[in-house]
């Protein structure tokens, strides 16, 4: 397996921290649907995570597949290591 740069573990660390964020403001708001200010924070950090992945996926390549991330013209899902391989 060929090394990865240092920035392709920082920005996918950041994605996960956002992610995580997301799950426990999920969670909250299942038992606190009428909270307006942590609806506000997952709406922010909703938008906050598609400008990661968006910036993450135009230069390591696709996250999701199932038509959650766009494919390139080289059709790279397959290129990317797999989360085991990282």
């Amino acid at each position: 397996m060929h090394s990865l740069p240092k920035n392709y573990y920082e920005e996918l660390e950041a994605i996960q921290a956002v992610d995580f964020v997301l799950v426990e403001l999920t969670l909250y708001l299942d038992t606190h649907p009428d909270d307006q200010n942590a609806i506000q924070q997952f709406n922010q950090y909703a938008q906050y995570s598609n400008q990661l992945k968006r910036a993450f996926e135009a230069q390591f390549g696709p996250l999701q597949q199932y038509g959650n991330s766009l494919s390139d013209k080289n059709w790279s899902w397959g290129r990317a290591p797999w989360p085991w391989q990282i």
